[in-house]
Parts: C-alpha cells; sequence; structure tokens
C-alpha cells in the first residue's frame, strides 16, 4: 500500500520536521478512512455571516474546509446582498468533486428590531444568534467566524457531537487559557461562562436541542426558549456588554452551564495564546487544529505568523502538490517570524497541517 503513494510524497515526507508524526499516524489515518466508508454518516453543516470586506476572507476559510475533509459538506453563507453574486461566481467554480454544496441567504433579523441587532457589535454579527431559528431544518450546525482557518479535517471537530451529554447543546472554547490576561475575569460588567468565559468565533450547535431547550435566566422565574430569551437579554444588558452577541452567549451559557460543552483551545487558536507568551498547552503538544485571526492579524503586519498561514491557504490551488505547494513554502515563511512572541512558536502552526497532509495521502493511496 506504501508503494502506491507518489514518489515526491515520501521524499517531501522525510523532509518535514520529524518530531511531527511518524508511521503510526500513517496507518491511524488509513484506518480512520476505513471506518469512515464502511460508517457512512450525514453531510456536515457549517454556517457563516460574511458582511462588509469579508469575501476573499470567508473564500479563505472555505476553501480550508474543502482540502481537508472527509464527508460531504454544506456550507450555509449568510451575506450581504451585493455580496452573493461575487460568492456564487467564486464557489461554482471550485472543484467541489459532488462533495460541497451551498446556499447563500440574506442578512436577516426579527423585523420589530433588525435595526438594533444589525448595530450591535460589527455589522452582521449577531445573526449567528438567529441560525437555530432561521435553519430550521438542520440538525446540527458547525458555525465559524470568517478568520478562521481548518488546519485538519471538519469531521473532527463535527466528531464531538458525539460526545454531548444529554445535557449539552453547544461547544466552544475559553475565552483565555490564563486569568492573568482574561479580559471577561478582569473587565465585564455583565455574568459570563465559567473562568475566563468563551468566545463564539467557533460555535458547534445541536440545533435540534437548541430549539427545544428552556432557559434559565436572571430576568424571570420563568424559563425562556432560544427565541425568547434574545430580545429580554439584549434589553438588559445592552449598556452593559462590549463584544456584542459573544457577551449574550456568555450571560446565557452563565445561567446554563451544564448545556455547554468546552473544546480544548488548539479548536480556536488565536493571538491571544502567544502574543503574551505561549499560554495554550494543547496546541504546544499535538499542534493548532484551528486558527482564529481575530484582531485583523491576518491583513496587517503585526502577526506574521498568522499572516503566513492566511496567505498560504488563500494561494493554494485546488490539486497542485500540497507539501511543495503548501507545506514547505509556508515552513519557510514561518522561520522569518521568529522575532515575535508567536513566531517562536511557530511550529505549533505546522504541526497538525503536516499530520492533515499526511492522513490525506494516506487516503488518496487506498482509493
Amino acid at each position: 500500500r506504501c508503494k502506491n503513494l507518489s514518489v515526491s510524497f515520501w521524499n517531501s515526507y522525510w523532509m518535514l520536521p520529524s518530531d511531527v508524526c511518524g508511521m503510526n499516524c500513517f496507518w491511524e489515518a488509513a484506518f480512520r478512512y476505513d471506518y469512515m466508508k464502511t460508517h457512512p454518516s450525514e453531510k456536515m453543516h457549517l454556517a457563516v455571516v460574511a458582511c462588509g470586506e469579508r469575501l476573499e476572507e470567508t473564500v479563505t476559510m472555505l476553501r480550508s474546509a474543502i482540502i481537508f475533509s472527509i464527508r460531504p459538506l454544506h456550507f450555509h453563507i449568510f451575506a450581504e446582498d451585493q455580496l452573493h453574486e461575487s460568492f456564487k461566481n467564486i464557489l461554482d467554480d471550485f472543484p467541489y468533486e459532488g462533495r460541497v454544496n451551498y446556499t447563500l441567504y440574506p442578512i436577516t433579523f426579527p423585523t420589530e428590531s433588525a435595526a438594533e441587532w444589525k448595530k450591535l457589535f460589527k455589522p452582521c454579527a449577531s445573526q449567528r444568534l438567529f441560525l437555530p431559528l432561521i435553519l430550521k431544518n438542520v440538525d446540527s450546525l458547525l458555525y465559524v467566524d470568517t478568520d478562521i482557518l481548518f488546519l485538519r479535517p471538519v469531521d473532527d471537530i463535527w466528531s464531538f457531537l458525539g460526545k454531548f451529554n444529554s445535557t449539552q447543546i453547544a461547544a466552544m472554547a475559553p475565552e483565555h487559557e490564563e486569568p492573568r490576561i482574561g479580559w471577561y475575569n478582569r473587565f465585564a460588567r455583565h455574568p459570563y461562562y465559567g473562568v475566563t468565559g468563551i468566545n463564539s468565533g467557533v460555535m458547534l450547535m445541536n440545533m435540534t436541542r437548541i430549539r427545544r431547550k428552556y432557559f434559565k435566566n436572571d430576568m424571570t422565574p420563568v424559563r425562556l426558549q432560544w427565541g425568547e430569551i434574545l430580545m429580554p437579554l439584549l434589553k438588559k444588558y445592552k449598556l452593559n456588554i462590549t463584544w456584542g452577541d459573544q457577551d449574550l452567549l456568555n450571560i446565557m451559557f452563565f445561567h446554563n452551564p451544564e448545556s455547554l460543552y468546552v473544546f480544548p483551545c488548539q479548536w480556536n487558536y488565536r493571538p491571544d495564546h502567544c502574543i503574551y507568551g505561549s499560554n495554550c498547552k494543547a496546541a504546544e503538544e499535538e499542534g493548532i487544529f484551528i486558527l482564529h485571526g481575530n484582531r485583523g492579524v491576518y491583513h496587517d503586519d503585526k502577526q506574521p505568523t498568522f499572516r503566513a498561514v492566511y496567505e498560504a491557504i488563500r494561494n493554494y490551488s485546488f490539486g497542485d502538490d500540497l507539501v511543495h505547494s503548501l507545506l514547505q513554502p509556508l515552513e519557510l515563511e514561518l522561520q522569518k517570524t521568529m522575532h515575535t512572541y508567536c513566531g517562536r512558536v511557530y511550529k505549533v502552526f505546522i504541526k497538525q497541517l503536516t499530520k492533515s497532509v499526511r492522513d490525506l495521502y494516506a487516503r488518496r493511496s487506498k482509493g
């Protein structure tokens, strides 16, 4: 079976960092591919909200999801009307191979409060709060911000749905690992989940459970459903929230902590995990699984490590050799960032990506 792999891949395999993964990873990937073939599952649903100048960033995120994922994907893209044609022209030109579908939606909020929701935090950001009410026929959904990059298959984060206990309805990662630099525990003027709050840039949802649940709250002794609780929460806390809809989610899960499954930090790795020194130990051990370039770091020179990964995926052409066209050029660029705090741990940015490429070649070698 090993002989079915291209010679160029094996030559490149040994040129890549040796501490990332060995042959065990190769056979682990092959076994997982066999399992996927014999245990077919439902299509994975991924949602994103794009407004303003977020077209390129969103497309790059979608590209990263397509490259490594195993099961079929359905993208639910909520975008301003003027972006729809551009999305359609770009996505229709992607080599989906029958594995990817998409649906474009307008930005919509409840009629009586649309203006208030749209101006909350960033334009259109609070659209994510209404996904369970809009996508009524979708059972489960992975929502991500436009500045997300998948460095391993979407299948792997999707599998957390099977780890939810009977009370959990959603999964998110902590806002911070280190309380000394945490925002919520130092500055928040409202309730928040756990020690440092949660970040809603990557949010896995069992939407059927969300629609059925009655939420405890601090506004009334009566429990409220998702569609009933959002506006009262906004009215009560709108003068006290800084991060908009993310703050509202923190308030909701503060009162309903049993409903949240918490991801480790490598599933939502942000500049805060390295700009003050490395503080995501799981990423140091296993690499970054999902990169979150908030603060606009993909588009300025403040965090060149994040920008290097973004540009490598943006510039990759489907069908090109991933080792020579993505991994090797990226590692060279990352080595140039070692003068920054994040650059000092640049290997965490490529560790999982390298393994994902190896896994992909292993799957291809088997069929």
